[in-house]
């Protein structure tokens, strides 16, 4: 049975059930899909992220809109760096991690399509109702019936392939980043907000609405147009919004100070599948990777 809808707190991701893809690519309810509670994964519903490229101008409600990654388009890898917010200085400091470089990233060619389409991990927390229902208490020896180490190991290996990437383009050891929650798969879709913690849609910094979040990642599990309509990330810039087009397979990244101010579009029709990977340079806040139990 698919999760009802769930309040989870304003983020990248927030408001609407979880749904997986099957093996083959083509996404259905056939069961809930979510995160893991004890520092992983919350269930929530929404997306994000950002990235350069070939742009066009479009008019929208928001007005002039800067087209940085079109879904069409196949990109080994784009990145704009811009100046760094005074966020940084009120906070504590970790050498060879901390931003000192920002920007925004974009790449098409770090996670493949197939895998996006059999990424298919569940979360120990689902909403059922008001309540949340433990999966792996509630399925106990069974749980290796939903869950397969091979489904594990994809997720380390893509986590680390993202990390190793933003450690790249910003310049930094990727062992000085720890992975940090919430870290969670995401559905969007235009089910009716029912609580404001629903309301993707508005404009957030992550630094401001996570605290631990030093670097956020978006790895995208669906297509802008052809899976669903609306739902874009947009960057918050002075002069003109600039927009991320989802694609399967397709991982954005960015500082995640205020220099990085976004909102996601709200959705119009379809699902908008995606998971926020984010890393911190506090190793006080660091998780591990979720293992099967």
């Amino acid at each position: 049975m698919a999760p009802q809808r769930r309040a989870a707190p304003r983020g990248p991701e927030s408001g609407g059930t979880a749904a997986g893809p099957d093996r083959g690519g083509r996404r259905h309810s056939r069961y809930p899909r979510g995160c893991w509670d004890s520092g992983w994964l919350f269930l929530l519903s929404s997306a994000a992220v950002g990235g350069l490229l070939s742009w066009s101008y479009l008019s929208t409600e928001d007005g002039v809109t800067e087209v940085l990654a079109r879904h069409s388009e196949n990109l080994q890898g784009k990145f704009i760096e811009i100046p760094c917010s005074e966020d940084y200085d009120s906070h504590k400091r970790f050498e060879g991690c901390t931003p000192r470089k920002c920007g925004r990233g974009v790449t098409d060619v770090v996670i493949t399509r197939e895998e996006a389409s059999i990424l298919d991990l569940h979360s120990g927390a689902l909403s059922l109702g008001k309540h949340f229902v433990n999966l792996y208490r509630y399925f106990g020896d069974k749980i290796q019936d939903i869950f397969t180490e091979e489904d594990f190991a994809l997720y380390r290996d893509v986590r680390q392939r993202i990390q190793q990437r933003i450690a790249q383009a910003f310049g930094i050891s990727s062992a000085s980043m720890y992975l940090t929650k919430p870290t969670f798969f995401s559905r969007i879709n235009n089910t009716e907000a029912k609580t404001t913690h629903d309301e993707y849609w508005h404009p957030h910094v992550d630094k401001v609405t996570y605290g631990s979040f030093d670097y956020t990642s978006l790895l995208y599990l669906s297509d802008y147009t052809e899976d669903f309509g609306g739902g874009r990330f947009v960057f918050m810039d002075a002069g003109s919004n600039k927009t991320i087009e989802p694609r399967a397979g397709r991982v954005s990244f960015f500082t995640s100070g205020s220099e990085n101010l976004h909102r996601v579009e709200k959705v119009h029709w379809g699902t908008r599948y995606a998971i926020t990977i984010s890393f911190t340079c506090n190793p006080d806040h660091g998780i591990g990777d979720p293992v099967l139990m």
